[in-house]
């Protein structure tokens, strides 16, 4: 028996590292670079190439807003591979792999059950949020798989006899991993959650365990804050300015009502609909055979999405804790449908099958779409188009079957297949969905030979857009241009701007320097026409040298 579950248990991790491996790896060059990612990618290299390890600088400024522990990430991955971003995104595809591997685990431990634990994990690693976060350079990812483990740790050594010391410890030591992630991110919105959820379901007699709790803190307090010690000894005033300005950011950017969050059960993408299922408590608490899981779990989801509702600056990639709890739920649901439903059960059945009718329908719609917006479109072939087609009207087929039949796991399976399917093959061609084809980037400058030596800078009356610094691979820094002093230091230059340099170049320059417009360029992601096209994307790139200097350079 023991040699049995052995070997369910290394297919069941076998199966998830396959399809973790699709969400996350596979093709995650597809999509470009955007502005979160360009800036922590641009804060990684200047970590690197002008040695600001303990001081992180985004194009040439100090930018202590992040604590510095996934930019050492992204740093080291520099200094190996240098400009791989494939590399940089698979280092957040480790972190989501992290966060399903615990998730699993931890699933295991409140069950008991590794189907249950199964069924969870691949909810997770095909929920739309962790497969976006995961195929990304974004810090988010980080934080939440950190505390995932010390959640993990945690909830363990509560519920063992006795003090478990290296439960704790590993617990303190990964919870100060996840304030170096991302500060206090993730202990608001999934720890402190967690914790209230825990008092009400799962209270236990804490004799014993408080000297190892009291260890966890300190462990946790020594990791977190040893970086802001260091930076409130050497850099007070810009570290206190930073904290002013990160405090007023929680209530004066991106407020949104409270309510701004209902659509939460969009971050579990295909599971959505499942997502509002779990909510119907009276339908289930009558149902499910482990009722106290359910309802701590649900609570968990439901807290967060609480807290995260009182803080007045919201984002929808705020909400990524919010699918862990939630998948944990989803999965009680998928272990009802399996293993106890009845014959005469009629509400169970029209739950089961409104998700899976749903999921029908968005297979069969896909031939369309593709139709629509890729085989007419010329970004997809004729024999691609129909493969395409007959294997989602396929799949659709399976669901019909899995829907008559009451096949939850078929119906599982579905649904991973059309991911896998997506991100194995389809990931290239909606890349060139999301691309503009009459892109011509300014990272084309890295090839002109008498710029690679020179400083870039933009008019201090203009901004610059942090994607065109990540795509030039060097910094762009202000200059103020009527500053003839500064600008005769700084020559030869090269000078970046939204407008033909000659119409914000003052008089004195335009005498006494020599000035070649090198190039037009255009970073538009989008192509021109889409809402999302902004003309700051395009800039002007010009040479700037003194005439005299480059006389005696051609002389010479």
């Amino acid at each position: 028996m023991t040699h049995f579950v052995e070997q369910q248990s290394i297919k069941q991790w076998l199966l998830l590292a396959i399809v973790c491996c699709c969400a996350f790896f596979v093709h995650n060059e597809a999509i470009f670079v955007d502005i979160m990612e360009s800036r922590n990618l641009i804060t990684a290299r200047e970590m690197v190439y002008d040695g600001n390890w303990l001081t992180p600088t985004m194009n040439g400024e100090l930018r202590l807003e992040k604590p510095p522990l996934p930019t050492w990430i992204a740093a080291g991955i520099e200094w190996l591979s240098p400009d791989n971003l494939a590399l940089q995104r698979a280092m957040a595809g480790a972190a989501a792999i992290l966060l399903v591997i615990y998730l699993y685990k931890f699933a295991c431990l409140l069950v008991h059950d590794r189907l249950y634990a199964l069924i969870a994990a691949l909810l997770l690693c095909t929920s739309y949020s962790i497969i976006l976060m995961g195929r990304t350079a974004s810090w988010d990812i980080y934080c939440h798989a950190f505390m995932m483990v010390a959640i993990y740790y945690l909830f363990r050594a509560l519920q063992s006899k006795g003090c478990q010391w290296r439960w704790f410890t590993i617990s303190g030591l990964m919870m100060g991993l996840s304030f170096l992630g991302k500060g206090p991110v993730s202990f608001y919105a999934l720890l402190l959650p967690f914790l209230c959820a825990y008092l009400l379901y799962y209270r236990q007699p804490m004799q014993g365990k408080w000297k190892g709790c009291a260890w966890m803190l300190l462990l946790m307090l020594l990791l977190s804050s040893w970086w802001y010690v260091y930076l409130f000894v050497y850099h007070p005033e810009m570290t206190e300015q930073v904290l002013k300005k990160e405090s007023t950011a929680w209530v004066d950017n991106n407020v949104r009502p409270w309510w701004y969050y209902w659509k939460f059960f969009l971050e579990t993408g295909a599971w959505s609909l499942l997502t509002i299922c779990t909510l119907f408590i009276p339908v289930w608490k009558r149902r499910l055979t482990a009722v106290k899981p359910y309802y701590f779990t649900l609570v968990w989801m439901l807290g967060i999405l609480f807290f995260l509702s009182l803080v007045p600056e919201k984002k929808s990639r705020y909400l990524l804790p919010v699918v862990i709890p939630a998948v944990l739920t989803c999965a009680h649901l998928f272990m009802y449908w399996i293993r106890k439903m009845r014959k005469d059960d009629y509400i169970g059945k029209l739950f089961y099958r409104a998700n899976v009718a749903l999921i029908m329908l968005v297979a069969m719609a896909l031939p369309v779409l593709l139709y629509v917006f890729m085989y007419r479109e010329m970004r997809m072939g004729l024999p691609a188009y129909l493969s395409f087609s007959f294997f989602y009207l396929g799949i659709a087929v399976v669901l019909f079957y899995a829907l008559y039949r009451i096949r939850p796991l078929l119906f599982l399976t579905g649904v991973v297949l059309i991911l896998m399917s997506a991100e194995l093959f389809m990931m290239p061609y909606i890349g060139t969905f999301v691309t503009n084809k009459e892109r011509k980037s300014i990272s084309q400058t890295r090839n002109i030979e008498a710029l690679k030596p020179l400083p870039f800078y933009y008019d201090s009356d203009e901004v610059i857009r942090i994607e065109l610094v990540y795509a030039a691979y060097k910094k762009i820094q202000k200059i103020d241009l009527s500053d003839s002093a500064t600008v005769s230091r700084a020559m030869p230059f090269v000078l970046v701007s939204k407008v033909p340099a000659e119409e914000i170049l003052p008089s004195y320059l335009k005498s006494s320097a020599n000035i070649q417009q090198i190039d037009v360029y255009n970073d538009n992601p989008w192509p021109e026409g889409h809402r999302r096209y902004n003309e700051t994307f395009i800039s002007y790139v010009t040479l700037i040298q003194n005439k005299k200097t480059e006389r005696y350079e051609q002389n010479k």
